[in-house]
């Protein structure tokens, strides 16, 4: 049996309002916007002792995401240039496929999983799977890993 959930994803309007500014004071760092913590933690109105604290624990769902190896899952109609479909869809906003495996189709659907590495994406990993699943002959798209 397993202990208990090491990370949950939170709805911003559920979480404590510390973990937001942290959240936001890294942003501010990593853009550039503020060249110190101490700028930072003054510029969202928290002490420089609660940024160090929380700041290896709280970011953003798309930051996890941006630069890093995703795995898809996706469910297809077996007809004719319906991966293609998909594959273009991925391609548009930066995202860098690395492998596809796909299963042999059956009851006229496929599952097809995809790799990819995101650094160069374009646009937020939400709006991707909403293109991809609007797309002719797609039943489902999901994150497996990421």
């Amino acid at each position: 049996m397993s202990g208990p959930a090491k990370y949950f994803i939170v709805e911003a309007s559920a979480m404590p309002e510390i973990f937001r500014k942290v959240a936001e004071a890294r942003r501010l760092l990593e853009t550039g916007e503020e060249k110190t913590v101490n700028a930072a933690a003054q510029a969202v109105n928290i002490s420089r002792s609660a940024f160090y604290k929380y700041k290896d624990a709280v970011r953003p769902f798309n930051d996890m995401l941006h630069g890093r190896i995703v795995t898809f899952q996706v469910l297809l109609k077996d007809e004719p240039g319906v991966l293609s479909g998909a594959l273009n869809v991925l391609a548009g906003p930066g995202v860098n496929i690395l492998t596809i495996n796909q299963n042999i189709p059956a009851n006229g659907c496929a599952v097809v999983t995809i790799t990819a590495e995101t650094s160069a994406l374009q646009d937020s990993l939400e709006e991707v799977l909403a293109q991809v699943s609007a797309g002719t002959g797609v039943i489902r798209c999901e994150i497996l890993a990421g």
